[in-house]
C-alpha cells in the first residue's frame, strides 16, 4: 500500500486504509465519516453535468450510445466518491475500472461510424473491459493502470483531432479548444498533487489539486460529449446547432428531417 505523504493521517470511521493509492489530502481532517472530504465532494459537479447532458441526449433523441456515455460518467463519479470517502481497495476498483470502461466507450463512439464490421467492435471492447476488470481486481496495478489509462486516452486523440479539423462551426471549435485547455489544467493539478505533495503540505492552505482534477474532468467530460454529439449529428445530417443553458452551458440542438424522425 502506498504510504500517505501528507502529515496528520489517522484512522476514521472506515477503519484501516487498504487502497493502493492515496492523495495529498489529510485523512479524516474534515469529518471522521469521510477519509478525503474534498476529493469526495468534488465529484458532485461531474454528476450534475452528466445528468444535464443525459437530459439533452434523450430530449434531442440522440443515439443510445450518448446516454450510456453520460450514465457511465455518473457511475464513475459515484465510484470515485466511494473510493475517496473510504480509501478501501474494493471501492478503489469502483473508481479505476469505470475509468477504463468510459475510455472504451469513447473509443466506440469515435471509431464505430467508420467501422465496417460494426458487430465486432462492441463485442471486442466488452470482452476487453471485462478481462481488465477481472485482472485489476486480482493484481494491484498502480503505475500500470495509470499508463494504461493514458494509452487509451491517446488512442482517442487522433479521431478527436480529425473531427475538429472537419468542423467549421466556430462555437463547436471553441468547445474543442476549451476541452484541451481544461484537460491541461486538470493534468497539472493531478501531477502537482501526486508528485509534489511534500511541498504542497508545507503551504498554509492545501490547494486540493486532486479535487480540482475531479472538477475539471467532470467539465471536460461534458464538453467532450457535447462536441461528439454535434459531430455525430453532422454525420447524420441532423442540422445541429450549439445552444446554451442560461447562456452558459452548451448543448446540441438538432433539426431532424421527417424521414429521420420516422426511422427512429
Amino acid at each position: 500500500m502506498a504510504e500517505k505523504i501528507s502529515p496528520g493521517s489517522h484512522q476514521g470511521y472506515w477503519g484501516p486504509i487498504t487502497a493502493s493509492t492515496e492523495w495529498c489530502e489529510k485523512n479524516y481532517e474534515v469529518t471522521p465519516m469521510v477519509a478525503e472530504f474534498y476529493n469526495t465532494i468534488s465529484n458532485v459537479p461531474g454528476i450534475i453535468l452528466a445528468l444535464i447532458g443525459l437530459y439533452y441526449a434523450i430530449s434531442q433523441k440522440f443515439e443510445r450510445r450518448f446516454s450510456v456515455l453520460h450514465l457511465s460518467t455518473i457511475a464513475l463519479s459515484i465510484g470515485s466518491s466511494l473510493f475517496h470517502a473510504t480509501l478501501k481497495y474494493a471501492q478503489q476498483q469502483s473508481d479505476e475500472t469505470p475509468m477504463v470502461w468510459v475510455m472504451l466507450l469513447y473509443i466506440y463512439v469515435l471509431y464505430s461510424p467508420d467501422w465496417h464490421y460494426r458487430s465486432t467492435m462492441p463485442t471486442v471492447l466488452f470482452l476487453y473491459g471485462t478481462v481488465f476488470a477481472i485482472l485489476h481486481s486480482q493484481f494491484r496495478f498502480v503505475v500500470g493502470f495509470q499508463l494504461h489509462f493514458v494509452l487509451l486516452a491517446l488512442l482517442c486523440l487522433p479521431r478527436m483531432y480529425k473531427y475538429y479539423i472537419h468542423t467549421t462551426d466556430p462555437a463547436v471549435r471553441k468547445l474543442a479548444r476549451k476541452y484541451v485547455l481544461f484537460l491541461v489544467m486538470g493534468a497539472i493539478c493531478w501531477l502537482v498533487d501526486r508528485h509534489l505533495c511534500n511541498q504542497v503540505s508545507k503551504l498554509r492552505i492545501n490547494p486540493q489539486g486532486h479535487a480540482l482534477w475531479h472538477v475539471f474532468m467532470g467539465y471536460i467530460s461534458y464538453l467532450g460529449n457535447t462536441f461528439l454529439q454535434y459531430c455525430r449529428a453532422e454525420q447524420l445530417n441532423w442540422n445541429p446547432k450549439v445552444e446554451h443553458v442560461l447562456g452558459v452551458l452548451p448543448y446540441v440542438k438538432v433539426q431532424k428531417s421527417d424521414r429521420d424522425r420516422k426511422e427512429q
